[in-house]
């Protein structure tokens, strides 16, 4: 393991001797814009204000308070990827670096996930390889920090991971007033979000996740769908619900701390924070998972059949 990490960080500090420096990115809300062919396509937030998180507690797991609701102010605009980061734009950075990601990662097997070796990102166990075009999965929030620390060298921008304020204002899109992004009507998500569904349901094992609560609709896809398949959001970003949980760069604490940031930054959390939010849900989660305001806790570390990331730049 010592070996290979240090083969990684390795090739990591001689990816890029020298940087090709990002144009200025363009500032007007809903320009979308990319800093080299290959890299991901981004989608430009004006600021704005909105109430973070919700009193209720989750229905399935009454400890996992979402609160309590604090207003937040953002003030500056920032670029979000229209998409998550896809397997073949990890696939670049891995190929390049010599990178080297967990291949064992927790597949769903009907009723709870299990590590599964000769697995991860190469291979999340689809029955099939993964899709260019699909969201990358089986990422560690780790996995997230490495891939950005290369486009920051291959780039000269300023990427990092969304705060989990930014997510929350991202996914909303301007709307505050419902339970879910698409409304109150959790059989409404198909149109917009790949998430735990019909089509899901009537998989057969090893992927039949019998105990779900799913969306009463059929978005098409039984289990991930492509990036960018169904409807973007008012902001024009898409899959920001379902797909995949997406990591963000919070430390989790719960309920929110008193001195959590209101103004779009990150909780950075205490010296060693042992665990990362997450936020979004994925394609095989109850739907009850599917809102804005529910909050994923997990080690940096850990890869999972249902988790990738997103990513941020910041703009001058």
């Amino acid at each position: 393991m010592k070996l290979i990490m240090s083969m990684t960080v390795v090739a990591l500090a001689t990816i890029v001797t020298a940087p090709s420096i990002a144009a200025d990115a363009p500032t007007k809300p809903g320009s979308v814009f990319k800093d080299c062919p290959t890299c991901p396509e981004m989608v430009v937030i004006a600021p704005g204000s909105f109430t973070q998180g919700r009193e209720a507690r989750d229905v399935a797991e009454p400890v996992r308070y979402e609160g309590p609701p604090h207003r937040v102010s953002i003030k500056y605009s920032f670029a979000v990827g229209k998409t998550e980061v896809i397997t073949g734009q990890f696939k670049e950075f891995a190929d390049a670096t010599g990178y080297v990601a967990n291949d064992v990662c927790n597949i769903w097997d009907g009723t709870t996930a299990t590590k599964a070796p000769k697995t991860g990102w190469r291979n999340p166990q689809y029955g099939r390889p993964p899709a260019d075009n699909e969201p990358g999965a089986c990422l560690s929030w780790d996995d997230a920090k490495a891939y950005i620390k290369w486009l920051n060298a291959k780039t000269g921008a300023s990427y990092r991971l969304l705060s989990e304020s930014e997510w929350e204002y991202v996914a909303r899109a301007g709307d505050t007033a419902t339970r879910y992004t698409w409304g109150d009507n959790p059989d409404d998500a198909c149109k917009t979000a790949n998430v735990g569904d019909l089509s899901t349901k009537d998989l057969k094992p090893p992927f039949t996740p019998r105990k779900l609560n799913v969306a009463n609709c059929n978005d098409g896809y039984p289990f991930i769908a492509p990036a960018g398949a169904l409807k973007p959001n008012a902001f024009g970003v898409y899959d920001m619900i379902g797909s995949i949980w997406e990591w963000v760069e919070d430390c989790y604490v719960l309920p929110y701390p008193a001195n959590t940031p209101t103004d779009g930054s990150p909780y950075i959390g205490p010296e060693g924070c042992d665990r990362r939010a997450s936020k979004g849900g994925s394609w095989a989660s109850s739907i009850d998972r599917q809102t804005p305001t529910f909050r994923g806790r997990d080690p940096s570390t850990l890869t999972s059949q249902v988790f990738g990331f997103r990513i941020a730049r910041d703009l001058k």
